[in-house]
């Protein structure tokens, strides 16, 4: 039934064919290989510091895993699925190559310990990656916001056309969603820079360890304070997995806006070729896959998130095996998030906006109403009795099929002898977004402050 396992001394007989399948994680958890060994050059160098094994058991462990190293990134590694995970691959490759200082390696730790390290050393380089993506695609973002400044267009409530917006306010909206986004991945960061090396297996150990070694060593800012704690801590897995989830949430919003806008119907923007695939059967189909695709993988990441707190909300302290189940949710949400931001990126980089075609949707569904009631505000009628006065002029419009936007005076004084010759400077769609004065509005002050200030937010995050 395979090699004796290394903890098989108290056991007489192999598991089963149907034990070793299921407690297998070699075939997912060999992405930790370099963490895993970096962990273990850091506990044998703190061992050797503290004169637990000797400085040439210590250069031994440093040699062996360095061939190690080489033969996994060569593709010459001997990978044994029953020695259950990557962890104990290594330490039994380790044995072959060095002898009994491979056995010493293990001194004054345990899996759960060392494996839970190396899933912290894996998610904090992760994080750094999927940070830089990030920003990434909150820069690309900015930059069409930038080049659509001046393009007037629809904004939506129900999907309904509402007020007139700039393009570019409509897509800054989520380059405030994608900020949040990073600061929910920082805080995820901060809770994922916590050593608990040298926790042993849930009680502490029985050597006089540095663990302040080891955390200078490996580069966390913070050791766990309670051994059962540590071991059993995946809170930092579940606050990366809600930062996957809502930012797939952004994107998938996002990109729903772009598959709308790229419809025929719609119209408002055209999308690459690298971003789109044809029919099987309709020559003429132009389909926004990535965008689709992108929509679609967000339900992954909920599913990620649920997965581990379902697997964590009946689990008593400390170390259980159910605890193997969360590096899949993990390693799965890592990949679609950089598959998604990756995606999104290249959707709005290529992307081409048909203005004319946005300026013109703005001319439907009385986007200006709102305009003409503060018109009559500013004249000194009540807002209220004001919202009646241009409901009945939009029902009157769609009784008798006139356009609202050129009604002439003498029809408009009919609903109100407030009405002259400036209201078509707020009938206007075109003239709208202008007299928007809040902050935070779809002005084109408003909107180029927008801009300096996220531009400011991502020099701050570095970039």
């Amino acid at each position: 039934m395979g090699k004796k396992k290394l903890w098989g001394g108290r056991f007489s007989n192999a598991p089963s064919k149907a034990a070793e399948e299921i407690a297998t994680s070699l075939h997912y958890d060999m992405r930790l290989y370099k963490h895993d060994i970096r962990g273990s050059l850091a506990h044998a160098k703190m061992l050797c510091k503290q004169k637990i094994i000797s400085q040439k058991d210590c250069d031994d462990i440093q040699k062996g895993l360095s061939i190690i190293e080489q033969e996994i990134e060569n593709g010459k590694f001997p990978f044994n699925e029953t020695l259950e995970d990557i962890h104990m691959n290594i330490e039994a490759r380790l044995t072959e190559l060095i002898g009994d200082a491979g056995k010493r390696l293990h001194t004054a730790r345990s899996r759960n310990d060392q494996v839970i390290t190396d899933v912290r050393l894996y998610l904090k380089d992760e994080m750094y990656e999927i940070k830089k993506l990030l920003i990434q695609l909150i820069v690309t973002i900015v930059q069409k916001a930038e080049e659509t400044k001046h393009i007037v267009m629809p904004g939506y409530t129900h999907l309904q056309i509402a007020q007139p917006v700039r393009m570019a306010h409509h897509l800054l909206a989520y380059a405030w969603a994608m900020l949040r986004d990073v600061q929910r991945l920082e805080f995820a960061y901060v809770q994922t820079d916590e050593l608990p090396l040298g926790s042993g297996a849930l009680a502490g150990v029985n050597y006089t360890t540095d663990r302040q070694f080891l955390a200078d060593e490996l580069h966390f800012g913070a050791i766990a304070h309670n051994s059962m704690d540590a071991v059993s801590n995946r809170d930092f897995i579940a606050d990366f997995l809600y930062f996957s989830s809502i930012m797939g949430m952004h994107c998938s919003r996002l990109a729903e806006d772009i598959i709308l806008w790229s419809t025929a119907e719609f119209n408002f923007i055209t999308l690459s070729d690298s971003v789109t695939t044809g029919s099987s059967i309709m020559p003429q189909k132009r389909n926004p896959d990535v965008a689709e695709l992108v929509r679609g993988k967000t339900g992954r990441l909920y599913g990620n998130l649920i997965t581990l707190l379902t697997l964590l909300k009946g689990l008593p302290m400390t170390y259980n095996r159910d605890l193997q189940e969360d590096k899949e949710p993990l390693f799965d949400a890592i990949d679609t998030v950089k598959l998604i931001a990756s995606g999104m990126n290249e959707v709005i980089t290529t992307m081409h906006v048909n203005g004319e075609v946005a300026r013109k949707a703005i001319y439907k569904n009385f986007s200006t109403a709102t305009d003409i009631a503060d018109y009559l505000v500013m004249k000194g009628t009540p807002f209220r009795q004001a919202h009646e006065i241009v409901g009945s002029i939009v029902k009157y419009c769609e009784q008798h099929n006139v356009d609202f936007f050129t009604l002439p005076l003498e029809a408009l004084k009919k609903f109100s002898e407030q009405f002259d010759n400036d209201i078509y400077d707020y009938i206007n769609p075109e003239k709208s977004t202008e007299r928007k004065q809040s902050y935070g509005s779809t002005s084109l002050k408003s909107v180029e402050h927008q801009i300096m200030v996220i531009r400011e937010k991502l020099h701050e995050c570095g970039y």
